[in-house]
């Protein structure tokens, strides 16, 4: 049972939230907070420690901010999954976030369940997209390839680029096209060699901007 506990960091400026954000998951059987940190430098060090699964990151910090922070941890290849926990004035930090590598969001004010379930989509490889964050991008250009690079793509990719922009994982990729797990994985590194991205987050994004959908 043990090994299926997911181990959880929280990074966040202000003591008040972090011991607000422990009590709500301290009650959940599934979930271990692990340490905390008060900055996105001590953030990333204590990632690097402890090797959690999940990594609950604040946007706006002192010193090394959120963003930054999950640029160091992508240069250091740590995988923990990171999900922003923002307030919703934030709202417009979240795209770059996201293009940062995190894997999705959840607003300070969350309800307990729906934390916790976030924490659990987000270790399970689900890319957490909602409707605000989705409108914010069809309307900017980050760069990452125009749609023209989307004709590279074979059918069989665009379908599993449709299934990852609807945050399914590899292993529910797989069972949805009938595919083995490494056909899948396989399918995905030639997405992201095509589109020049780098990881999964970003062929979500991309494929949300460009209209790719199953």
């Amino acid at each position: 049972m043990a090994d299926q506990v997911i181990r959880v960091l929280l990074v966040d400026d202000h003591q008040v939230v972090r011991r607000g954000l422990r009590t709500f998951l301290e009650v959940q059987d599934d979930i271990e907070v692990v340490g905390e940190a008060s900055d996105g430098a001590e953030g990333v060090a204590r990632a690097e420690e402890l090797k959690p699964d999940v990594v609950l990151m604040d946007v706006k910090m002192p010193g090394t901010d959120g963003i930054e922070a999950l640029r160091k941890l992508r240069e250091l290849a740590n995988p923990a999954r990171v999900l922003i926990v923002t307030s919703f004035t934030e709202q417009r930090t979240v795209v770059p976030a996201l293009r940062a590598g995190a894997r999705g969001y959840v607003y300070k004010d969350v309800d307990p369940d729906a934390l916790a379930g976030a924490i659990r989509s987000v270790h399970a490889g689900h890319v957490l997209l909602q409707a605000e964050v989705a409108g914010a991008l069809l309307s900017q250009d980050d760069g990452h390839g125009g749609t023209g690079r989307g004709t590279t793509l074979t059918e069989r990719e665009k379908e599993v680029l449709a299934l990852i922009a609807d945050g399914r994982s590899n292993r529910e990729i797989a069972r949805h096209l009938v595919l083995s797990e490494k056909t899948v994985k396989t399918h995905v590194s030639n997405i992201l060699m095509k589109l020049d991205l780098a990881d999964r987050t970003q062929a979500a994004l991309w494929a949300v901007r460009h209209g790719v959908s199953g």
